[in-house]
This record gives C-alpha cells, sequence and structure tokens, in this order.
C-alpha cells in the first residue's frame, strides 16, 4: 500500500475557506491510510468560481468571496516557492485555523498558519496582489474543466479505467463529521462505484446538520 507504484493517483482541488471542502479533505487523508490512494492537491477558487454572478448571491456569501483570495494565493505563490508539497500541509495549517479554531480569514491568521508549516510569514504578501492569479486561474479551471461550471469546492478526479488514459471528476463528496478509518474506505469504495457509472450524476438530500469538526 505504501508503495506510490501500485497507488491509485487522486486529484483533489479544494478552496481553504470552504468548510463541507475541509471535511471532505480530512476524509480523503483517512482513505489514504486505508486504501492504496495517492493524493495530489490542487488549489481551485470559489471567488473565480463566483466571480460572474456575486450580484446573485447573499451579503454573508459574498463577503466570504471577498476573504477567499488571500488564502488561494497564497497557497499558490507558496507552491510556485517552494515547490507542490507545501500545499497540504499548509492547506491543513489554514484549514485548522480557519474551520477547527474558527480564527478570521485575515492576514494574520494566514501568516501564523505559514509559521505552521516553516514557511516565511511575508509570503502573505502573495494574497493581496494579482502576481499569482495566472496560476491560479489555470488550476481552477482544469479541475472545473473535468467535472463543469454547475459545482463547486472540492473536485475529485481519478483515472478513469485501466484501459482508458482519461479522468472521472466528481464534485464531493459532502459528509459531515469527515468518516474515519474503515468507514472511510467504505464510503470512498462506494463513490468509486457511483461514480464510474458514465450516466450518474446525482444523489442528493437535504443538509440537516451545519459542519461538525471533531
Amino acid at each position: 500500500m505504501n508503495d506510490p507504484r501500485t497507488r491509485t493517483p487522486v486529484d483533489f482541488w479544494f478552496d481553504p475557506v470552504c468548510p463541507w471542502t475541509w471535511l471532505t479533505s480530512r476524509w480523503m487523508l483517512e482513505v489514504e491510510k486505508v486504501r492504496p490512494v495517492a493524493i495530489t492537491w490542487h488549489v481551485m477558487s470559489l471567488a473565480i468560481l463566483n466571480e460572474g454572478r456575486l450580484d446573485e448571491l447573499p451579503e454573508r456569501i459574498r463577503v466570504l468571496m471577498g476573504q477567499a483570495w488571500a488564502p488561494v494565493r497564497v497557497l499558490t505563490a507558496a507552491s510556485q516557492a517552494h515547490g507542490p508539497d507545501v500545499v497540504e500541509p499548509l492547506y491543513t495549517a489554514l484549514g485548522t485555523r480557519f474551520h477547527e479554531r474558527q480564527q478570521p480569514r485575515t492576514r494574520p491568521t494566514v501568516e501564523a498558519a505559514l509559521r505552521d508549516v516553516g514557511l516565511p510569514a511575508d509570503l502573505a504578501d502573495a494574497g493581496y496582489t494579482d502576481a499569482y492569479d495566472e496560476v491560479l486561474r489555470a488550476s481552477h479551471q482544469k479541475g472545473i474543466a473535468l467535472v463543469g461550471e454547475d459545482v463547486g469546492s472540492p473536485v475529485i478526479a481519478v483515472p478513469a479505467s485501466a484501459a482508458d488514459a482519461g479522468q472521472v471528476a466528481f464534485f464531493g463528496p459532502v459528509v459531515t463529521p469527515a468518516p474515519k478509518g474503515e468507514e472511510a474506505g467504505r464510503l470512498w469504495d462506494g463513490t468509486l462505484i457511483v461514480a464510474s457509472i458514465p450516466g450518474f450524476y446525482e444523489m442528493k438530500r437535504s443538509r440537516t446538520v451545519g459542519p461538525v469538526f471533531d
């Protein structure tokens, strides 16, 4: 299971300000412990996804979209400067502070997360410039192109089949709290089964609770 040559490659696109994405990402880290998968982490942006329809969104979501730019820009800058291996640790540091500790999505929180993973705090400067937006938009578009415009964060992609060089991609799953251990593995197995059906598009029920961080 630890040999990367025998593990299924999984591409995971995320926006760090989304609490539901945070839960899905924690589930995927559990999956990595119990199933032969190798996750590559990519940044997507809810701010980019919604930039053409801000007037249609509730005020609290418009505020969140304004706060969403800096974290994804900083993640992009960190990856460009220090390599892709920093993406998951920095996401974990940001998400722990944003979601589990309920710290504000502000520059001091981003700087603290950078320090948590041994990165220079001045990388936070990238959050307030468009210098990395071309790279950010390319990463975002790569994930959205696989799954379609009418979804959000996260997007997960896996190989289509042994005989097909393409990928199967899907939004979600949306789940709370994040399953652990073999329960995480069973959800992964079932998700792959439904995602492998070409004509399968949606399964949904109303959310009766908010995100549960445990």
